[in-house]
């Protein structure tokens, strides 16, 4: 299994970092089989897996129950677990208890967090004393979406670019082991890799962050409507599922499934003693 400490080399050899979303056990098991570097258990989940407007309605407990499922069928990849709304923007001490019951009862590798406020800094610093490693997550935080105003491209003036390149050094210092830079543009993105001695990861950030995240349903086109602008899908099951289903509707209308092959028979003497004829 990839850690911290692999996923810090692969930085510095230019290694490109891959990562995926997963939300069960068989998409974290297919994915793991591909060779995928980490999956995320995003609260994405809210929208893509349990039809949500947003990741507001995301519990501690969605993502504990979405986290085992995910750690059990990845168990040899390093598997992140997104804290939820409101799970950490409370007091030191509950947001401490939340970090332990989603990091203990998942078996992930680490928690992901959002934000960069002093109050985000120092519970970074305080997780990563008691030994539960964090990734960080700057520019578009879709559990703030209601404060910055919508899903807006984050960092296009000086003194956004600015804030950003100081939390990402901030967010490093605290302890985080590598931050998710979510839709800036790809200068900007740039500027805050060639800074960081810790992996950032790309979300609609460009080509030169240390590594890319995307949304497993985005890429295979697996019952979403929309793509953002940076997403390229290598699927599109919204075709494949119902082709599938609509055949196998049609098979069973038309008595073609099961066929006996696809079914159990008693044995010839059994069906004699029953009075049974061949079907």
């Amino acid at each position: 299994m990839k850690n911290k400490i692999t996923l810090q080399q692969m930085k510095e050899t230019d290694d490109k970092i891959t990562m995926i979303t997963a939300y069960d056990y068989p998409t974290a098991k297919l994915a793991e089989q591909a060779g995928i570097d980490m999956i995320l258990v995003g609260d994405s989940l809210g929208m893509v897996v349990l039809g949500y407007d947003s990741t507001i309605q995301v519990t501690v407990e969605d993502m504990i129950h979405h986290g085992k499922a995910v750690t059990r069928g990845a168990s040899d990849t390093f598997v992140v677990v997104d804290m939820p709304f409101m799970s950490y923007h409370i007091s030191l001490e509950d947001s401490m208890r939340n970090a332990k019951e989603i990091f203990q009862q998942t078996n992930a590798q680490a928690i992901k967090i959002e934000g960069a406020s002093p109050e985000i800094l120092q519970f970074i610093t305080k997780l990563t004393d008691a030994g539960i490693p964090v990734v960080a997550h700057i520019g578009l935080t879709p559990q703030s979406v209601n404060v910055l105003g919508g899903f807006r491209v984050q960092g296009k003036d000086q003194a956004s670019i600015d804030k950003l390149i100081k939390d990402a050094k901030a967010l490093e210092a605290s302890g985080a082991i590598g931050i998710v830079l979510e839709c800036i543009p790809k200068e900007v993105a740039q500027l805050i890799t060639s800074q960081l001695t810790i992996p950032t990861i790309g979300i609609g950030a460009g080509i030169n962050c240390d590594g890319q995240v995307i949304v497993s349903h985005d890429i295979l086109k697996y019952g979403v409507d929309r793509l953002p602008k940076f997403v390229r899908s290598y699927q599109n099951f919204n075709e494949v599922i119902p082709q599938a289903i609509g055949q196998y509707i049609a098979e069973v209308k038309q008595g073609a499934f099961p066929n006996a092959s696809e079914s159990y028979v008693l044995s010839p003497e059994l069906r004699t003693a029953l009075n049974l004829e061949d079907a």
